[in-house]
């Protein structure tokens, strides 16, 4: 530790994929980047992938011009983002064209979260062949399952049936296939359990704290309100057309993110598993819950689009970067959709795979009754079929 309380290195080691490096951070510092990653901090053996040095200051070379309003900016040669998690200011200098090539961010000290992290260990990692995958993952009766899907598709609620039966946590969000396909390897990153996941799992309810149950009881008691006014009130008295309008902001207000190792305790693993069965699961307008096989060609070339998805609000500011540098081109970034096409259909082939939909919300117990069975008979004889529930 530094005189003025800081650590000259610590390093993390995303499961032998991606290894991150900073430099001179403070212990806030630390405590931010540890709830991005997790606790995966290792000594190096070898040099690192992604560098982040911080600086009380961030000093610039020439004058900055701006993109957007507190957005981006750039001076002479380098590029600067300027707004951290929830939009809180920030100045961070990332060189987009050395992204999977000894890439080294600068960052003012102090911030509540290290921009565009995540998706530049993930583009790092594609680039040594590992593939990031939008999924949850956890190992239950000794097999490892990842369920994967666009957005909102179930693959919280799926971690959660399952874990709820005594299931090991292996990630939720982010999932990361090693490039042979046989290893899965997970960041824990809090998860977002919804008021609805309690009416299903009422065990869980004791982790939110006093602070999101009362905001969710004051939200419930705004919606009740908001049902009891008639049409008619919410056309011509201004509160209660004010108040309608909220709804849709309130309701996506009742969640609360809980980190992984107080969510599941003993359940809370390595972190890492063999990847055994694959599922996709998207909800219908159907009842129930239906179980069909599906093939992991299928899963693949759909999984390509979620990724680009994902990596919508990265490209925005790769964007930015290239107009600021239209001579700076990152390869990687510029054929990332190709190569993780073709990785994704390497590391998916021959795994049995299984399409589960079901309503939304999702009904947790219809879940797990209708993918542990096809679970323990894939355990003991190999054999699948459908189940609806």
């Amino acid at each position: 530790m530094s005189n003025n309380g800081h650590s000259p290195q610590i390093d993390y080691h995303l499961h032998g994929l991606v290894g991150i490096r900073l430099i001179d951070p403070s212990p806030s510092d630390v405590q931010a980047v540890t709830r991005q990653l997790g606790p995966i901090q290792s000594p190096l053996s070898s040099k690192p992938d992604i560098t982040i040095r911080f600086v009380d200051r961030l000093s610039a070379s020439s004058r900055v011009r701006f993109l957007g309003v507190d957005e981006a900016g750039f001076t002479d040669d380098a590029f600067l983002v300027l707004r951290s998690r929830h939009k809180a200011r920030a100045r961070v200098q990332i060189p987009m064209d050395r992204i999977g090539k000894d890439c080294e961010i600068i960052c003012e000290t102090g911030l509540p979260a290290v921009p565009l992290l995540i998706p530049i260990i993930n583009l790092t990692a594609l680039g040594k062949g590992g593939v990031p995958l939008h999924a949850s993952a956890f190992i239950y009766n000794d097999k490892g399952v990842i369920t994967t899907g666009w957005s909102r598709g179930g693959k919280t609620e799926m971690l959660l049936a399952f874990t709820s039966h005594g299931a090991e946590y292996i990630g939720d969000e982010w999932v990361y296939i090693s490039p042979d396909g046989q290893r899965m390897h997970g960041i824990p990153e809090p998860i977002r359990v919804w008021d609805w996941h309690l009416e299903d799992l009422p065990q869980y309810r004791v982790y939110v704290s006093r602070g999101d149950r009362a905001r969710w009881q004051a939200i419930k008691m705004l919606q009740a309100m908001d049902r009891m006014t008639s049409p008619r009130a919410r056309q011509e008295f201004p509160p209660a057309k004010a108040l309608n309008r909220l709804m849709p902001l309130l309701k996506s207000q009742l969640s609360a993110d809980i980190h992984p190792e107080r969510l599941f305790g003993n359940r809370f693993g390595s972190l890492t598993g063999n990847f055994d069965l694959l599922l996709f699961a998207a909800s219908h307008d159907m009842p129930g819950t239906h179980v069909e096989p599906i093939t992991p060609s299928q899963v693949a070339r759909r999984m390509v689009f979620s990724l680009q998805y994902e990596r919508l609000a990265f490209m925005g500011y790769y964007n930015m970067f290239r107009f600021a540098f239209p001579d700076r081109v990152n390869s990687l970034v510029e054929r990332a959709e190709e190569i993780q096409r073709e990785l994704l259909m390497q590391v998916m082939a021959n795994k049995p795979a299984y399409a589960v939909y079901h309503p939304y919300p999702a009904v947790i117990p219809d879940l797990f009754d209708a993918v542990s069975p096809l679970i323990d008979s894939f355990s003991t004889t190999g054999e699948h079929g459908i189940r609806k529930v």
